[in-house]
């Protein structure tokens, strides 16, 4: 699938890490280091514009190592980016450690899924059938 990007960051495109996999690199397309201190949280822009087709999204997600590392994770996590949205992709992140983590410019921030979608039509019920689960949720398939 081909998918239409304006890239206004002096970095080079994203990229996926290994041949098989599913998330794209972002990096911070900034000009100086942000210093993210622990519990704040910043806006970072990629510098990048796409235009999806019809049908799919982009899911923003965290990078494992960042937050196995140093707590550093995707506030809205996954973030969506809708096919007609045009504006600068920008990733969320928050400092969920003790200790202050500093983003420096090109740094690997987020990861960027494109999934396919389907939109639903609702039916209106009066009734929902019945399974084994039942209204059972928060851990009810759990170990008994």
């Amino acid at each position: 699938m081909k998918v239409k990007v304006v890239n206004r960051s002096p970095f080079s495109l994203p990229e996926y890490a290994t041949p098989l996999s599913a998330g794209l690199d972002l990096k911070a397309a900034i000009d100086e280091p942000i210093v993210l201190e622990p519990l704040k949280r910043a806006i970072v822009p990629t510098g990048l514009f796409i235009a999806l087709p019809e049908g799919f999204e982009a899911q923003i997600r965290p990078r494992s190592g960042l937050a196995a590392k140093h707590g550093i994770t995707v506030l809205n996590s996954p973030g969506t980016i809708d096919a007609d949205y045009r504006g600068e992709l920008k990733v969320i992140l928050v400092n969920l450690s003790d200790e202050a983590f500093t983003i420096n410019p090109g740094e690997r921030i987020a990861q960027m899924v494109v999934a396919r979608f389907e939109q639903v039509q609702w039916e209106l019920s009066d009734s929902l059938d019945d399974t084994s689960r039942g209204e059972g949720g928060f851990g009810s398939t759990g170990r008994k």
